[in-house]
């Protein structure tokens, strides 16, 4: 049985439990602007195969990411429980083979799947409208778990769009991750909580963790707990040096993720690894078949 699936069965065993103007993060200072006028910001996060985690059985020595961890449990349980799904701009920036790329800004609508008796009753959707650089404006993605042999569907906007065709691909072919760190089936705020999890609950057996936590830091203009994870040396067990969480006080999920490497010279700036983050959140705005249809022609 994969980690994984080694992790999902603990939880339900245990029941469980760039940017401008961020706030003590500096992401937004002004409130969004229209499609043809979106800023420059600072923004992983993840879509796992199985839906129902809970907490698993700690060790009973206290550890500087149990309160942490404590959060992501709330979270996980509060997305599986209360929220059908949501509509957001995403803004992410990524570093990929050692090169940091633009920020990209999406419209998404994304439905969370719903297990009901270990069984998938709604699978997880989500459509994606690129929004920014100008070489993918106009691009849409839609994937749907289960349908279309498991592949996404998309195809480009503006001039590309009227002469290139629809494509079907595989999340994880070359084509389909050509510029990303993670396929499309690892998209939503329900598998960002999950990747959290499983990276802490792995990250808590070391000891070098320092954990911070900022009751109100600022996302857009929204109130947020800043969760700051420090491994101030580096080893090969440590995914990253520094990574910053930050946890919508009403909405209770994370609306942002960014994690840096360690600094190449002593007292130097850590290079941004990924940032995701996930702006005028809608909850629960009752998404149907049609928002993921792509003969929809809206």
């Amino acid at each position: 049985m994969s980690e994984l699936k080694l992790i999902r069965r603990a939880f339900f065993e245990a029941v469980c439990v760039g940017g401008a103007g961020l706030e003590t993060g500096r992401l937004f200072a002004d409130e969004p602007q229209p499609r043809d006028q979106l800023r420059e910001p600072l923004v992983r996060v993840s879509k796992a195969a199985g839906s129902d985690p809970q907490a698993p059985t700690r060790p009973a020595a206290a550890h500087p990411l149990d309160p942490a961890l404590d959060i992501a449990y709330k979270a996980m349980r509060h997305i599986q429980s209360d929220i059908a799904d949501y509509t957001c701009t995403f803004v992410k920036r990524e570093r990929i083979k050692d090169k940091l790329g633009e920020y990209e800004y999406m419209f998404a609508k994304v439905r969370n799947r719903r297990v009901e008796r270990e069984k998938i009753v709604v699978p997880f959707a989500i459509y994606l409208y690129f929004l920014k650089p100008d070489s993918v404006k106009g691009r849409e993605v839609i994937f749907i778990e289960g349908e279309n042999n498991g592949k996404m569907v998309a195809h480009e906007g503006g001039l590309k769009g009227s002469f290139l065709p629809t494509v079907w691909l595989k999340p994880d072919s070359s084509l389909a991750m050509a510029g990303n760190r993670y396929p499309i089936t690892e998209a939503g705020v329900e598998t960002l909580v999950m990747r959290l999890i499983e990276k802490g609950q792995r990250d808590r057996k070391q000891d070098e963790c320092h954990v911070e936590f900022r009751p109100n830091a600022k996302i857009n203009g929204r109130v947020c707990t800043l969760l700051k994870v420090v491994h101030p040396v580096q080893r090969d067990h440590f995914d990253f040096h520094r990574a910053e969480i930050f946890v919508d006080n009403e909405y209770q999920v994370p609306v942002r993720y960014a994690a840096y490497t360690w600094p190449t010279a002593p007292g130097g700036d850590p290079p941004l690894l990924e940032e995701y983050t996930y702006l005028n959140m809608k909850l629960n705005v009752g998404l149907q078949n049609i928002d993921f249809d792509h003969t929809n022609p809206d």
